[in-house]
């Protein structure tokens, strides 16, 4: 009987840290559902890319991919 009961209380305390971490993962999912990474930033953003030689070939663009490490 003893056994029994602590398979009861084990089993409950698995089940309620599941659905705690469950609900928590729907609750991140929303809060970040709406969020807008994409969208065009607001105040006065300047463009911090630009290219020195706008006719890069794609070599000489790959090899300052692996130069930079961007």
């Amino acid at each position: 009987m003893k056994t029994v009961w602590q398979m009861i209380k084990v089993f409950l305390l698995f089940t309620g840290c599941t659905l705690l971490f469950y609900y928590s993962l729907i609750w991140f999912n929303r809060e970040y559902e709406n969020y807008h990474r994409y969208d065009e930033p607001q105040g006065s953003a300047v463009e911090v890319s630009t290219t020195e030689n706008p006719s890069f070939e794609w070599m000489d663009r790959l090899l300052l991919f692996y130069r930079n490490g961007e």
